[in-house]
């Protein structure tokens, strides 16, 4: 039997990843978050590499903030994650949410990467 949360969501997360596949054209987009940070990443899953990686710990976006975990800095990481994919010309990507409920930071993170040009 799976107890705690956190064991909970890794199982949701290696159902969804069994589904969702990243590729060379439109890598997969995984998110984690925790309580004082968030972080993203574009994965290859065909290479086995990870693209683009970002979290609201980089300076960047850490030094706009006053807390990185929260409404705010999921927004902030969106649209900078979407800028920084732009830049090695990556516009499709399929969202893993990281077996966490499409609501809250998860979901602004989400909204703020679509008005940063990203498509999913």
């Amino acid at each position: 039997m799976i107890n705690t949360k956190e064991q909970r969501r890794v199982f949701r997360h290696k159902r969804i990843c069994k589904k969702v596949k990243g590729t060379p054209q439109m890598p997969r987009m995984c998110i984690h978050r925790s309580l004082k940070n968030m972080s993203v990443s574009l994965i290859d899953d065909s290479a086995s590499k990870t693209l683009i990686g970002m979290s609201t710990a980089h300076k960047d976006i850490k030094n706009k903030l006053k807390s990185c975990g929260n409404i705010e800095g999921a927004a902030n990481l969106g649209e900078a994650f979407a800028a920084k994919a732009q830049e090695k010309g990556i516009k499709k990507v399929c969202f893993d949410r990281g077996g966490y409920l499409y609501h809250g930071r998860v979901k602004v993170f989400a909204e703020a990467a679509r008005k940063g040009g990203l498509e999913f």
